[in-house]
């Protein structure tokens, strides 16, 4: 099982505060973290944890974050081939999580901005021994479209997080995609349509659908996970569980959907895998440091993946 996640790299540095400060107001924060974070990074740490050989495409900058990114890579079993230096700044992101486990994000891309096509075509070789492509929208979207387009020329599914969503994304460039997985808020700016009931999101993703997106998984939070085709969807519950992180729930889905799907090919149990380990990893603070092994999920919770 091998996965080829194409993507970013951040710097998590986390705030933990009673409530988010108004407009202009400083606030005290009981408490700090700095962890390793990306979107593209934490999708490739959870699905390694979990067991799978995962190849990380992406680009670090020239700073004191580079090194300790790097050797985080190493440490969970990714592929450090193609982590590339660059003349820039590592990306990085100040998060802000509440009491009650909201959390609000600023990303500063940095080195992620720079990975290109080229990255791409120098680790085509070794993309093409994996079963799926994984991708997220922290690097530039013209190399996301590189990646698409890299995926069909080696007949590899793609599959899309759309986040931090964006009105730019060409949904006619993501025809063919395998999996679309936005939450609401991104399915709503991608469609230009309302989600505030499940008819409303079974309606905005035809639009994805339309284009020729196979398969279109809205996370739902608590609510759990709409999966859409052209055959039909289905709702699927999410675990109810008490959170106290909710920071990189999203991306723990992702890199446990990735894993199981690579390994069985089963949608419907895939996602209903995912949900429980994202439920779990919401149980503890921080991103990839509250992502379970494979272990530690089956211990915790009964599941095998």
């Amino acid at each position: 099982m091998k996965i080829a996640v194409i993507g970013s790299n951040n710097v998590d540095l986390i705030s933990y505060i009673h409530r988010m400060p108004e407009l202009g107001e400083t606030i005290e924060a009981p408490d700090f973290r700095l962890g390793c974070g990306g979107k593209g990074a934490n999708q490739a740490v959870a699905a390694a944890r979990l067991g799978s050989e995962v190849l990380m495409v992406t680009r670090v900058g020239n700073d004191i974050f580079a090194e300790n990114t790097i050797e985080n890579f190493r440490a969970n079993g990714i592929d450090d081939k193609y982590i590339l230096r660059t003349e820039a700044t590592s990306g990085v992101a100040p998060i802000f999580v509440d009491e009650k486990s909201n959390n609000s994000i600023i990303i500063v891309k940095g080195a992620n901005t720079l990975l290109s096509r080229e990255d791409l075509e120098n680790a085509r070789e070794d993309i093409a021994q994996c079963q799926l492509i994984v991708l997220q929208l922290e690097i530039s979207l013209e190399t996301v479209y590189a990646a698409v387009e890299l995926g069909e020329e080696l007949g590899i599914p793609v599959l899309l997080n759309p986040a931090p969503a964006t009105p730019e994304l060409s949904l006619e460039r993501m025809k063919g995609v395998e999996f679309i997985v936005p939450n609401e808020t991104e399915l709503s700016l991608l469609s230009g349509m309302p989600v505030e009931s499940l008819d409303d999101i079974s309606n905005a993703a035809h639009v994805l659908l339309n284009v020729g997106i196979k398969n279109v998984i809205v996370t739902l939070g608590a609510r759990g996970v709409l999966w859409i085709s052209q055959e039909g969807e289905r709702l699927i519950e999410a675990s109810k569980v008490d959170a106290k992180d909710t920071t990189g729930a999203g991306d723990a889905f992702i890199g446990c959907f990735s894993h199981r799907w690579v390994k069985n090919g089963d949608i419907a149990e895939a996602i209903r895998v995912a949900n429980v380990y994202a439920g779990d990893s919401v149980t503890r603070l921080g991103t990839q440091t509250s992502y379970a092994t494979a272990a530690e999920f089956e211990e915790r919770t009964g599941e095998r993946v």
